[in-house]
């Protein structure tokens, strides 16, 4: 006849379980093995500016690649790419809102696209750098599933801007 497992396997199991949700454990997990749970932020420090919606960010003792979640601005650095109308205007914008500061990433669902970059809300001197650059025209919205906290936000932003002219809306 074999034992059936008692409390103690029971509580190493729900103990194993627990431990695999927490951060910097298992799959997904904390900044040390790179993910970030849904709604955590960490602080970082801009290294450069790579276009209008890239940064270079300095994230947990390393450089890591930040894609801005729910923007999109034109082409400058893109390989294969020609540099596209208000490129370079909106690269200049995220220069002057992000270049060299302390940044808070805020994460969504997913941490990390296919290409291994972050994917963040990035928020800098009290301001929301994701939402600065659609309110200012330098940015169109790009809602990507499930990365859409603030989707409705970016699209009432880009239409007020569209509809003033403002940037990209009235240059292209």
């Amino acid at each position: 006849m074999k034992p059936k497992p008692g409390l103690g396997a029971l509580f190493l199991l729900v103990l194993g379980a627990w431990l695999l949700l927490q951060p910097g454990c298992g799959a997904g997990g904390g900044s040390s093995e790179g993910g970030f749970a849904a709604g955590s932020s960490v602080a970082a420090r801009v290294v450069r500016v790579v276009d209008g919606d890239t940064i270079v960010a300095r994230v947990d003792g390393q450089n890591e690649y930040v894609r801005y979640i729910g923007v999109d601005t034109p082409e400058t650095v893109k390989p294969d790419t020609p540099v596209q109308c208000y490129g370079p205007r909106a690269s200049d914008e995220n220069h002057r809102l992000v270049e060299e500061q302390r940044v808070r990433l805020v994460f969504d669902h997913e941490a990390r696209d296919d290409y291994g970059r972050l994917l963040a809300y990035v928020h800098a001197g009290g301001e929301f750098v994701n939402a600065d650059l659609v309110r200012g025209g330098y940015a169109r919205t790009l809602a990507i599933e499930p990365n859409t906290s603030h989707a409705a936000e970016f699209r009432r932003l880009a239409a007020r801007a569209a509809r003033a002219g403002r940037g990209l809306w009235g240059a292209c």
